[in-house]
């Protein structure tokens, strides 16, 4: 890449980042984050914190899998309105609902409690979880759609990144520090509210895409006949084997393997923390600092090797650092929690979780088709979240077999090493996937070095 080149996209970049739709992109990236970890891995520490068992904690963990099932109602959101709502636009008023019961959902949960019963309790975060699922279809298509070039949808997806990382900072490291002083139950109250984020950026910032009201897509036949139904479930599989061929089937598998590593360790990252004696304060501070900085490193590094060097060798960076970021856990256990031992963790941690995420989103949006925008990224993220999220419900379960041979920390250690070494099949694809395409590539790089 030239210099010249170089300092053009740098004004690209500048200029793009004075557009409404690039900060209606980082606070609805922040609303899309915002409820993951508050039915995932917080909620478990809230859970630890009140007597549940590891097994418990784990299992429960299994209302995430809403993330992975997307794909089966996202035909719907590609193919309706929703009454009254709809007049907002096909994808604001979808987005707009599911914000809302999202909201609900969290304050549901801040009613009843783990205390109230596990069952109710687990039935709320599902219902969060389902309409954070659908939100992240709409905000995704929208991201995808709104995009008017490649180098744009770049920007809007590091944009959508910070965004969701600033969340997951929120939920994930502040908020261990307020439950500190006002309590669990008073925090969930607080995200609830945090989600008029999202909502405010929906109503007055957001646009609605032309792309998701194009003829080819709008002027499909109705979603409730037998040409509509095989068009909205079956049309965004064939578009997309279609569009990519005999190498479809290998994207899909290194896309499910990509993130194995940290969906099966994160149910037990909180309740190793409480285990260890470090303070629900100490860590959302170290969280809400260092990893904070690390984070925003990992996604700016994501968004210029993406830039400079291309989606498949940054999604091969990724595999790389994000397995290695699991080791480090391993590191802290036999550091016996030594506060300098976890912070260095956290960093490492950050950065390659910020790096990887933002290699895999940026890859995965780059395969999609207009037209079936919402259902085809919908069914790579689910494929990317769901052997892991199936596979972390029997995280906790590990974990204590491990610890009655090995002992409490111990068991955290071996289970930490087992998660990173299963990047290495992700890592094996990934480098199998960037051979193949350099093979493709040559004839056409010989041919215009020839005409050239």
């Amino acid at each position: 890449m030239s210099d010249a080149v170089a300092k053009t996209g740098t004004r690209d970049v500048l200029r793009a980042l004075r557009q409404p739709k690039v900060l209606a992109m980082l606070l609805l990236g922040f609303s899309s984050g915002l409820p993951l970890y508050l039915v995932g891995n917080t909620m478990g520490y809230w859970m630890r914190e009140n007597g549940s068992e590891l097994s418990a904690i784990g299992f429960l963990s299994w209302v995430g899998l809403a993330y992975t099932l997307k794909f089966l109602w996202a035909p719907i959101i590609d193919k309706t309105d929703v009454p009254l709502l709809g007049r907002l636009g096909h994808r604001r008023g979808w987005m707009l609902l599911s914000q809302i019961i999202v909201a609900a959902g969290l304050a549901g949960m801040a009613i009843v409690q783990p205390q109230g019963g596990l069952m109710v309790f687990g039935a709320l975060a599902l219902m969060a979880a389902f309409a954070s699922a659908t939100q992240d279809i709409v905000i995704d298509a929208w991201r995808i759609e709104i995009a008017d070039n490649k180098e744009e949808l770049g920007l809007l997806t590091s944009g959508t990144q910070i965004g969701y990382r600033s969340a997951l900072l929120v939920t994930d490291a502040l908020i261990l520090i307020l439950a500190t002083y006002i309590g669990w139950a008073p925090s969930y109250w607080v995200m609830a509210l945090l989600m008029g984020v999202g909502i405010l950026a929906a109503l007055f910032l957001a646009r609605e895409p032309v792309a998701s009201q194009a003829p080819e897509v709008a002027e499909h036949v109705p979603l409730w006949t037998m040409s509509g139904l095989w068009d909205a479930i079956v049309g965004p599989f064939v578009s997309f084997f279609k569009t990519h061929g005999k190498w479809a089937l290998l994207m899909l598998a290194a896309i499910s393997l990509y993130r194995l590593p940290d969906f099966v360790m994160g149910p037990m990252n909180n309740p190793f923390y409480a285990d260890i004696g470090l303070s629900k304060e100490f860590v959302g501070e170290v969280r809400a600092s260092i990893g904070l900085i690390a984070s925003v490193l990992g996604i700016a590094a994501a968004g210029i090797s993406a830039v400079r060097f291309g989606f498949i060798p940054t999604l091969l960076a990724g595999a790389i650092l994000g397995p290695g970021s699991n080791a480090a856990f391993t590191w802290v256990a036999y550091a016996g929690g030594d506060h300098g031992v976890f912070v260095a963790a956290m960093f490492i941690d950050g950065f390659a979780t910020g790096f990887a995420g933002t290699a895999l989103v940026a890859y995965m949006s780059s395969l999609t088709s207009i037209g079936y925008t919402a259902t085809q990224y919908a069914l790579l993220s689910s494929f990317y979240a769901l052997l892991g999220k199936v596979l972390k419900g029997f995280s906790g379960v590990a974990v204590e077999t491990l610890q009655a041979t090995h002992g409490q920390i111990g068991g955290y250690a071996l289970f930490f090493l087992g998660t990173a070494l299963a990047g290495i099949p992700a890592l094996l694809l990934c480098l199998w996937l960037s051979r193949q395409m350099r093979a493709e590539q040559q004839p056409a790089l010989a041919q215009n070095r020839s005409t050239g």
